[in-house]
């Protein structure tokens, strides 16, 4: 074929692509639409009848964009599952494949959801088609399909609002099993069931009822015919589909039947009310031919099923044979709508025994079998009654026709009133009614006490009534620990003899010898109406016997005192040496109970430390301890209880060391065991000992003392106790031991790993715990880095060894000499001044400058005078690495020489929490950038300029990290003593909005001078002044202009020389280096400076001031 029949071929081809394709545009939509789609597939499908195959057509001719509108031919086999529901009409089914959604060009069909749906097939009469449109009307209709067998064909359907088969399906496809006889009720019982779809909403929807569902009417209110009733069947409550019928609840129920004169009245009770089961449906009374609706049977008054419903209903079941007592009591029962133990009920004489004769042939005394009632029980559908096998009176009343009401009213006085019963063999009336209190109105503590009044004596009339009299007026349930009991000797165990009682817990004239012992039954705590009887709390309870061989007189009077400040139990008698015996519990004078305190101080006489101010100052840390927490007490703690003990680092008054515990601290007391319940047996504790403490050091009680006022709070170190080193004889804190140690060394462990975000939260710890310092009205004094600890997931306080009062007045003190780490030391304090809150936020100040950097502060210089001299005029750390704003402020404002000017720990505490709480909810929106706080925004540039820094000055990157400690770099703590230092300021450039650091550079390396060298006069010490074009660039050399006019120096002491590399290697990170070809730098000669003869042995050759 030559190359003229083949483009001819190509573009036949062509043309015929371009024509079928231009067939399969919709005119209409200008593309391939589901019109065409659906064309496509006719020759695929046949209903079998040309009338069915055009219907089908049309519906999806006309549906260009929304498939699910069409209508299709569902072949039978994709249906399983087909029950019958209505016998050659309708059927329920699962629709395999579910109906079409849209068009899958992938795989050139349509796309189906809903698979395994439930439909209703209904029998479609094909004879008029018109059935089928009318049938869309109320169904969501899918296609038709046919059954094979019976050759009819059915319409696929469900419910149009749920795509399902729902409430409003079972009820309509029900229409025809059931009419009313009257159009407009028909209608208006298919309106509901129509309208609630959801199962929830089943108890709106009304129904047509046969009367001969209903039994047992009975006329009640002969003006409003209206009716009672019992409905066989019940109400709907929900369609079951194993059995194709609705499921009902509460089978013969009790309904109001109430006659419907018009339709619009059933109107306005359905739609008025609006309640669930306020309206079943409607019925109609054969004979009468009278329409009746049918309701719930509520109380008009209530609008509920209340008590009086409760007790009409059952008017039927019983009666006295007396009209008048059974319409007198059936009254009380009818105003009983919301408290059904004021009504009366007919009680049958049998269901009381025990009768005994009181009074002969008027009162007598038994027991009710059943209890009063009290109240409904819906489950059971009876009454709930309370107190069974109770005594009760019973009193006879010889004419029920006459003055009944006046007759029970006069027993109501003074007792309570439950009913009415009979004697079958007198047939006298008796009205029944319990003791009551004439105080509280019912059946009290002070009644049941009197009630067994007989079964006890001591054996001497008056401590038996003054036993008797304490029981009578304890009437409630909180009172019965007022009452005293007769208790018998042999119900105690154990009995040994005591030391005397704590003078603080007891009247001042108790000095006499104790018994302890215990008491197997325990004391009463509330009345058991099931049993009848006392019940009973903490058996087996240890109590304190008191004896007494005096006259009872004195007895009676000791026990009237004594009460108020012990809880006493009861009385007893010795029967060896008759003694009468006081029984009580060392009660805490505080909280009126055994708390805590009592149980440490029980325990005094089993430990000592062997030194009695720390044996004092623990048992009244002890009996400080009154609350549940008994874990904040302090306890002496044996040398031997620990094991393991590794010496771990050297303090600032003594040593630290590791332990493991072998008991585990306290938690709570074991009532049981009665003894101390502990937990974290063996766990990990640090000792920190002080050198030379076996007779007690001044600074030792000093931390204990200190600790022990902030030793609930979180972020402080947890102090358990005190033990001692047998060998040393040093005393030692026992404290909660931190795995990761201090925080520098936590810091250097995991450089490079540690986010602003961690860091923060590790300040918001210190934060906390200095808050709670500060709120004790204490001050920390020597707070820096090796005193805050890393734990798991906290951060703490430690070593509170100069902790002291806020009102400590150090010149009251001889050891006034200033005590810590020079760079964590607030200026004024560096000159002598007094400790304050505000210092601590100055060393906090430095801290938060230490762990963000993670380098310690001051670590290139010498920490002497010199520096002193320097933090004083202004000195302050600087960073190498970009800092957000926000926290630099909050630092500078730490670290402002003006102590007032500082914000306070709880400041701190709340802007730092703020921080944590937007950056933890930035992480939890971290895709949506406007919600970035400010401080995460901030971060996230620094990170930025960081991450540049780190390889523009490869290879190394370890910012913040690249640091020497010096052996003149002192960071523990020491005793300072700096004289004639000059008065604490900012620098000049302190909060200029320029300066994004804590300090510029220019006032930092201004404060390079080594000031100690010059005479220390203000006159004479050269005051800052910064060159106008101090940033500006030069190819050869930097300057920094120095007014030298007020140095008193001659002209001949300046020379020039460059700059040695030694020197730059020396130089502070945190000073951002200029390098120039030419550096120069400017030596002075301290020698021929004006200065102090005492500074002439230390002169040296030079003081350099360098620009770098």
């Amino acid at each position: 074929m030559d190359f003229i029949q083949i483009i001819d071929a190509f573009f036949f081809i062509l043309i015929i692509i371009i024509y079928t394709k231009s067939n399969e545009i919709c005119i209409k939509c200008n593309k391939i639409c589901f019109e065409k789609r659906f064309k496509q597939k006719f020759k695929n499908w046949t209903s079998g009848n040309n009338d069915i195959d055009k219907f089908i057509q049309n519906t999806q001719l006309l549906t260009h964009n929304d498939a699910e509108k069409v209508l299709e031919w569902i072949p039978y086999d994709k249906f399983n599952n087909i029950k019958c529901i209505v016998k050659d009409q309708v059927y329920k089914a699962n629709w395999i494949d579910g109906y079409i959604n849209k068009w899958d060009d992938k795989n050139q069909n349509w796309e189906r959801i809903e698979q395994n749906m439930f439909v209703i097939l209904k029998s479609l009469n094909i004879s008029n088609i018109s059935e089928l449109n009318e049938t869309i009307g109320f169904y969501k209709v899918y296609g038709i399909t046919q059954n094979p067998e019976t050759e009819k064909y059915m319409v696929v359907l469900t419910c149009k609002q749920c795509n399902n088969i729902c409430n409003t399906v079972h009820f309509q496809l029900n229409f025809g099993n059931w009419t009313s006889g009257n159009n407009d009720i028909n209608r208006f019982i298919r309106d509901t069931q129509l309208f609630f779809h959801e199962t929830n909403q089943i108890s709106y929807v009304l129904e047509w009822i046969p009367f001969d569902r209903f039994y047992d009417i009975k006329h009640i209110i002969a003006k409003g015919e209206v009716y009672i009733a019992n409905w066989i069947d019940g109400y709907m409550n929900k369609w079951n589909n194993e059995n194709q019928n609705w499921e009902r609840k509460n089978q013969n129920m009790f309904v109001i039947l109430k006659n419907l004169n018009n339709l619009e009245i059933l109107k306005l009770e359905y739609i008025g009310t609006f309640e669930p089961h306020r309206v079943y449906g409607v019925t109609q009374n054969p004979v009468t031919k009278d329409y009746m609706m049918i309701q719930k049977d509520i109380c008009e008054k209530c609008s509920y099923i209340c008590n009086a419903v409760h007790f009409q209903r059952n008017f039927k079941i019983w009666t006295s044979g007396n009209n008048n007592v059974d319409k007198f009591i059936q009254n009380t029962q009818l105003l009983a709508h919301n408290d059904a133990e004021k009504a009366l009920e007919w009680i049958p004489y049998d269901k009381v025994r025990g009768i005994k004769c009181i009074v002969k042939d008027e009162i007598y005394k038994a027991n009710w079998i059943d209890g009063y009632i009290n109240k409904w029980d819906d489950e059971n559908q009876k009454w709930k009654r309370k107190n069974h096998d109770m005594i009760v009176i019973l009193r006879r009343f010889n004419s029920p026709e006459n003055n009944l009401l006046k007759f029970i009213n006069e027993i109501a006085k003074y007792h309570r009133v439950y009913g009415i019963t009979q004697d079958p063999k007198t047939k006298h009336y008796m009205v029944i009614f319990s003791k009551m209190c004439k105080k509280h109105n019912d059946m009290c503590n002070a009644l049941y006490f009197q009630q067994n009044f007989k079964n006890w004596t001591s054996g001497n009339n008056d401590i038996d009534e003054f036993i008797q009299i304490t029981q009578l007026l304890s009437h409630n349930t909180y009172q019965i620990s007022k009452a005293l009991e007769w208790i018998p000797y042999d119900r105690f165990y154990n009995i040994k003899c005591t030391a005397k009682v704590c003078g603080d817990l007891h009247p001042q004239n108790f000095t006499d010898k104790l018994y302890r012992a215990n008491w197997i039954d325990g004391c009463i705590n509330k009345w058991d109406d099931e049993n009848q009887n006392w019940k009973r709390k903490n058996q087996d309870m240890i109590i304190i016997l008191k004896s007494f061989n005096s006259p009872e007189n004195v007895l009676l009077k000791f026990i009237s005192e004594f009460i108020g400040f012990h809880e006493v139990y009861g009385i007893t008698k010795d029967p060896e040496t008759k003694n009468f015996i006081v029984a009580f519990n060392e009660e805490c004078k505080k909280y009126k109970h055994v708390c805590n305190a009592l149980h440490f101080q029980q325990n005094f006489n089993n430990w000592t430390s062997g030194n009695s101010d720390i044996d004092g100052f623990i048992q009244y840390i002890q009996l400080s301890s009154h609350s549940y927490n008994a874990c904040h007490a302090l306890e002496w703690i044996p040398y031997n209880k620990f094991y393991d003990i590794e010496y771990i680092a050297k303090g600032g008054f003594g040593k630290v060391y590791k332990a493991n515990w072998k008991d585990g601290c306290i938690d709570k007391w074991d009532d049981e065991n009665q003894n101390w319940r502990r937990k974290n047996q063996n766990m990990l504790v640090a000792l920190k000992s002080l050198n030379n403490s076996k007779n007690v050091t001044l600074e030792f009680m000093n931390e204990i003392t200190s600790h022990c006022k902030v030793n609930l709070g979180r972020c402080i170190v947890k102090l358990y106790g005190i033990t001692q080193d047998p060998e040393t004889e040093n005393y030692a804190m026992v404290l909660d031991f931190a795995e990761d140690g201090d925080l520098r060394n936590y810091l250097n462990k995991n450089h490079n790993k540690l986010y602003l975000n961690d860091k923060i939260n590790y300040l918001h710890s210190i934060t906390r715990g200095l808050a709670d310092i500060h709120k004790n009205e204490l001050i920390h004094r020597d707070l820096h880095i090796g005193n805050i600890l890393r734990f798991k997931n906290l951060t703490c306080i430690t070593d509170m060894g100069l902790c002291k009062p806020a009102d400590y007045n150090p010149s009251e003190n001889t050891k006034n000499s200033t005590y810590g780490i020079l760079p964590y030391i607030a200026p004024e304090i560096l000159r002598g001044q007094n400790y304050t809150k505000a210092s601590d936020i100055y060393s906090f100040g430095i801290i938060m400058y230490e762990v963000i950097s993670e380098l310690p502060p001051y670590h290139d210089v010498n920490h002497d005078h010199n520096l002193a001299i320097r933090i004083c005029k202004g000195l302050r750390p600087r960073f190498n690495i970009k800092v957000p704003q926000l926290i630099v402020h909050l630092i500078k404002r730490c670290l402002d020489s003006n102590p007032l000017s500082r914000p306070e720990a709880e400041e701190i505490k709340k802007i730092l929490s703020q921080w944590s709480k937007e950056l933890f909810t930035t992480l939890k929106n971290h895709h949506v950038a406007d919600n970035y706080a400010e401080i995460q925004k901030q971060i996230r540039e620094a990170e930025n300029i960081n991450k540049n820094l780190a390889v523009s000055s490869a290879p190394s990157t370890n910012l913040g990290l690249s640091y020497k400690t010096r052996s003149e770099d002192i960071y523990t703590s020491r005793l300072l003593n700096f004289n004639n230092l000059p008065e604490p300021k900012n620098s000049v450039d302190y909060y200029d909005n320029q300066n994004d650091d804590i300090i510029s550079i220019e006032s930092s390396e201004y404060l390079q001078i080594d000031f100690h060298k010059l005479k220390n006069d203000d006159d004479n010490i050269p005051e800052q002044k910064i060159s106008d074009d101090y940033y500006e660039k030069n190819d050869n050399s930097e300057s920094l202009e120095i007014d030298i006019s007020q140095l008193k120096i001659t002209d001949n002491i300046f020379s020039v020389e460059k700059n040695s590399d030694e020197y730059d290697d020396k130089q502070n990170d945190n000073m951002i280096k200029m390098e120039s070809t030419a550096s120069l730098s400017l030596q002075i000669d301290v020698s021929q400076l004006n200065i102090n003869e005492d500074d002439q042995s230390n002169k040296s050759k030079g003081v350099i001031i360098q620009n770098d």
